[in-house]
Order: C-alpha cells, then sequence, then structure tokens
C-alpha cells in the first residue's frame, strides 16, 4: 500500500502524485503495449460552436454500456484489454474505487496538446475521483483555479507516474496539457474514472 501524500492543490481540491507509481521496466512494457494494442482515433469536436480535430489521438475503453459525452461527442467504450486491466488493478490497491471507464490520450509530440477544461460532466458524478497515468516523454501538466485565473501551478507528469485527483477539483481547478516548443517524444495518457448510472 503506497502511504497517501499531501495534496499539491493549496486550497478547496485534493490531488496526490505519485512519480514512480509503475517501476521503469512496468513503464517501458505498457508504452509499447499500448501503442499497439489501442484503436487510436483522431475524432472532430466542437469548441465554441466550431468542429475542429482534438490535437491528440483518443480512444475510450470501460465496462459495456458505459458512455461519455463531452466536446459535442458521444464516445461508446471498447472493452478493456488485459494491458488496460492490469493498469487499473494496480492503481486500485490504493484507491478505493473500482474503475469502470478509461478515456486514453495519445501525444504524437509537442504540438499535441489538451486545452484548459475540467473533468465536470454530469456521467461522473458530483466530486469525481479520476486517476491519471502517464507513461512515455514527460509533459507539463497545469492547474489554474477556475474563479481565479491567476493562479496556477505546475507539475511534471513522468514516465510511470500516478496524478490522483478527487474531491472538490473539478469544482474549483481547470487543467491542461500545452504544447511545447522543443522536441518532445510520444506521451499516452490514461485517465480512470467512475460513469455513474
Amino acid at each position: 500500500m503506497i502511504q497517501r501524500v499531501q495534496s499539491i492543490l493549496p486550497r478547496e481540491g485534493d490531488v496526490q502524485f505519485f512519480p514512480e507509481f509503475f517501476s521503469q521496466n512496468e513503464s517501458d512494457r505498457y508504452f509499447e503495449e499500448l501503442q499497439h494494442s489501442i484503436d487510436w482515433q483522431q475524432r472532430p469536436i466542437k469548441i465554441y460552436g466550431k468542429e475542429l480535430m482534438q490535437p491528440r489521438l483518443t480512444a475510450w475503453y470501460g465496462d459495456e454500456g458505459k458512455l461519455y459525452s463531452y466536446s459535442g461527442i458521444t464516445l461508446t467504450p471498447l472493452l478493456w484489454n488485459d494491458t488496460l486491466r492490469q493498469i487499473k488493478q494496480r492503481i486500485e490497491t490504493i484507491v478505493p474505487v473500482v474503475f469502470n471507464s478509461a478515456l486514453l490520450n495519445l501525444y504524437r509530440d509537442q504540438h499535441d496538446s489538451m486545452g484548459w477544461h475540467r473533468d465536470n460532466e454530469k456521467e461522473l458524478g458530483i466530486d469525481p475521483v479520476i486517476a491519471s497515468v502517464s507513461f512515455g516523454a514527460a509533459r507539463t501538466f497545469q492547474f489554474r483555479h477556475y474563479y481565479d485565473k491567476k493562479e496556477k501551478l505546475s507539475l511534471e507528469l513522468t514516465h510511470g507516474s500516478l496524478l490522483l485527483m478527487q474531491g472538490k477539483t473539478q469544482h474549483a481547478w481547470e487543467h491542461g496539457l500545452p504544447k511545447r516548443t522543443n522536441a518532445t517524444g510520444m506521451r499516452i495518457n490514461i485517465t480512470f474514472r467512475v460513469i455513474k448510472d
């Protein structure tokens, strides 16, 4: 059992970071397997009424019937594969939650990104628990207070790390992954979630 750590947020939320949750060998293996075993897609989304292609590849996996809607699209889950099931079960050893779905993002290089947003869709519930795992190149992950945009903090999500977001985090903070100016390798991120019935 990994010991609970103090939240990295200064207020109104609970975010815990475990930089070496998976070993180097495990992380290398999962990174390789995920590149080839996932049905990666680039989908159009709607932002302020305009349809744009997402600046990354995505996939949605989970239990049967666990639909997820955001930015004008609705995703039907592909069923868990062995790699995702292994990663999920490891995380569930330290989190009192059984995850039933996962959103995967593949950032091909420094040009792929994720804009500011909150994971506050109604199907996630009031105070969602979201476990975010990263494999591959390290990228800077940012938090910004939703009501005080000047309040920001950043951290590097490293190969094999786990970021746990829970409590009031999705109410008070938004997060994003900006583009980088320097050359950056591929990164895969998985956010495990619970879709409510």
